[in-house]
């Protein structure tokens, strides 16, 4: 399987570092304390406590496995490099909603930096694909639960 690159901003990827780090090193050693006391209540053919502390376990090494796969694969945006004729992964772009009239600003970034709440949304998701290389003037289509929404970029920058 195609390892797949990741863009970060430089405070992306350390968050992913971060995390990765407790993982390792904090709830690793939960998880294998939450196994031993598990085991020390008995027959471990018929203890439901082992078979679920072992589980959280496998579960704990499969998200520790693809971060490292994800960190091994992230690239570093340097935003000096960013063309702001169009929008790209790191560029801030003010949309207006045509269908209603709302104004809108999102900053397009990696799909485990995103957080709506803070204005920034995933280039994977239908509005962050829809807008990628887009330039000022476009008209952008995307299709949403609720039926086509069609936007139009108003402002690229950083």
């Amino acid at each position: 399987m195609a390892q797949q690159i990741g863009y970060y901003t430089e405070e992306g990827l350390q968050k992913l570092k971060d995390e990765l780090h407790h993982l390792r090193t904090s709830e690793r050693k939960a998880a294998t304390q939450a196994i031993v006391e598990a085991r020390d209540k008995g027959d471990l053919s018929e203890n439901a406590e082992y078979d679920a502390a072992r589980e959280a376990q496998a579960l704990l090494e499969l998200r520790i496995a693809k971060l490292e796969e994800v960190i091994a694969n992230a690239c570093i945006v340097d935003e000096s490099k960013l063309d702001l004729t169009k929008a790209s992964i790191l560029t801030t772009v003010k949309i207006k909603n045509l269908n209603n009239g709302a104004t809108m600003k999102y900053t397009l970034v990696a799909e485990n930096e995103a957080d709506l709440k803070a204005g920034k949304i995933s280039v994977d998701s239908p509005i962050g694909k829809a807008l990628l290389g887009k330039k000022v003037g476009d008209k952008v289509d995307v299709q949403a639960p609720a039926g086509k929404i069609t936007f139009e970029i108003s402002e690229i920058g950083i």
